[in-house]
């Protein structure tokens, strides 16, 4: 299994965090995927007036790897902003399914805001997880 450089990955969220459109929330969110591959993927929020159209970080950062080829991973860091409070931000709902439909549910999510880290299982994040399995049956009946 490839060595996760959590350095590595919460530079890269913290500089594309940077990056992030966010006039409404002002909560701004970075993110990087460290691939099988090795290579890393990152992304930032981006917000949209019509409040359905912002698209997450973490999800930025997946289609992006998706786009270039990459369909194993082995890490996610998500860095929130200094609007968060010093709170740590999970993956929302929509981000989290995204995540069970593309990553192995022991794949591990480091949470980071300031100097507060903490990591996770994708699994633990999202239990009872619907995948493809009901999709598979429900095209097999």
């Amino acid at each position: 299994m490839n060595k996760i450089d959590w350095n590595e990955l919460i530079q890269a969220a913290e500089g594309v965090r940077q990056n992030a459109y966010a006039p409404y929330s002002r909560f701004t969110v970075g993110a990087a995927l460290k691939g099988k591959s090795g290579r890393v993927y990152i992304g930032c929020n981006v917000e949209n007036s019509s409040f359905g159209l912002t698209m997450c970080a973490e999800r930025n950062a997946v289609f992006q790897a998706v786009a270039a080829g990459e369909r194993e991973f082995i890490a996610l860091v998500l860095v929130a902003g200094e609007s968060s409070g010093g709170a740590l931000c999970p993956p929302c709902g929509a981000c989290r399914q995204v995540l069970a439909e593309m990553c192995a549910a022991d794949m591990p999510i480091a949470l980071v805001a300031g100097q507060k880290r903490s990591i996770h299982r994708l699994g633990d994040l999202l239990p009872l997880t619907f995948d493809h399995t009901f999709v598979d049956q429900a095209a097999a009946k």
